[in-house]
């Protein structure tokens, strides 16, 4: 009999094996570059991607800056092979970041990101 089961860090044409996803491109809606996946956060009790954290500018890992952003505004071009978003650099760049030390995203912090990109806000209780 066939082994019909993929390792669990090769990707299908459907899944991302998460060692795979820091990188990846993100492109504006009109193709501008803004910059690359640095890390996904992950939902502990849905198991769903809540955040796609972007890491911007910068030359040799000096100078970059972190930008998280609700996953629900990306969406995966397959031409491209890579994300795409409907907001231009100006609004990211004006958004919730961080450069060197990354906030303690509680809660209060969620929020701040859900709010200044309009969506609905993340629930992060654990309870």
């Amino acid at each position: 009999m066939a082994d019909t089961q993929t390792s669990s860090t090769e990707p299908t044409s459907m899944l991302f094996a998460s060692n795979k996803i820091d990188g990846t491109k993100v492109k504006s809606r009109d193709g501008d570059n803004l910059g690359t996946v640095y890390s996904l956060m992950i939902n502990k009790r849905s198991g769903r991607a809540t955040y796609a954290v972007l890491s911007l500018g910068g030359f040799l890992g000096i100078g970059k800056s972190y930008y998280p952003l609700p996953f629900e505004l990306l969406s995966y071009d397959d031409v491209a092979d890579g994300y795409v978003v409907t907001i231009d650099r100006r609004l990211l760049e004006g958004g919730p970041s961080w450069a060197n030390n990354a906030p303690d995203f509680n809660q209060a912090y969620a929020d701040r990101v859900s709010n200044y990109y309009g969506v609905a806000p993340a629930d992060l209780t654990l309870g």
